[in-house]
């Protein structure tokens, strides 16, 4: 969500203020908000496993997503795991909530801006440049809150669909992201389409 937010600005700036573009996100600035990124997503995850560590285990411990998530991690100790259960709910309101709240508010910026724009080609040719950004920003939040709701409300669902939910929340954000900029690229899209629609002699 780090990153995502860090392109959010990137096509806030780029659209708002394309004179000041160079100027606004130097490499120095670039390499701030990176690591500044590596830096917060580091704290957030730190405390987890420690969290974790102090708690009894004394049942089956057998986790019903194919990998180790922090909510199917707590139902697994017998003793109290309030800590725990307010820890994962700060991380997700801190984290997923303000950065997709920031997000948010630099498309609003941005679509305030583009709609001042008078002609409609040049609002169409603006508004494409944010097209593989939105469909990122869909593919990464669509699926983590489709896991979410699974997760809380779906208890008495099918193992496997839990399970089927949390690869896809895993697996598929990767898989399209590669595939929205392949397409998204000029080169790239240019390079597929000689390669499979071009006949060769």
């Amino acid at each position: 969500s780090g990153i995502l937010l860090a392109m959010s600005f990137d096509r806030y700036v780029a659209i708002c203020n394309p004179l000041r573009y160079s100027s606004v996100l130097t490499d120095a600035r670039v390499a701030y908000i990176g690591i500044s990124i590596i830096i917060c997503s580091f704290c957030m995850v730190f405390p987890s496993p420690f969290l974790l560590k102090r708690l009894p285990f004394c049942r089956a411990n057998v986790l019903i997503h194919p990998f180790c998530l922090h909510p199917d991690m707590i139902h697994l100790p017998c003793g109290d795991t309030t800590i725990n259960s307010m820890y994962g709910l700060f991380i997700v309101i801190s984290a997923f909530g303000v950065d997709s709240v920031l997000i948010l508010l630099s498309y609003v910026l941005i679509l305030h801006s583009v709609l001042a724009i008078a002609s409609k080609e040049e609002r169409l040719k603006t508004l494409n440049t944010c097209v593989s950004h939105i469909c990122a920003v869909l593919i990464f939040y669509v699926p983590m809150v489709s896991v979410s709701m699974v997760h809380r409300f779906g208890k008495n669902a099918a193992e496997y669909v839990h399970k089927f939910m949390s690869l896809v929340y895993l697996f598929v954000p990767p898989m399209l992201n590669l595939i929205i900029y392949c397409i998204k690229t000029k080169e790239i899209r240019k390079r597929l389409h000689k390669m499979f629609f071009v006949p060769k002699l």
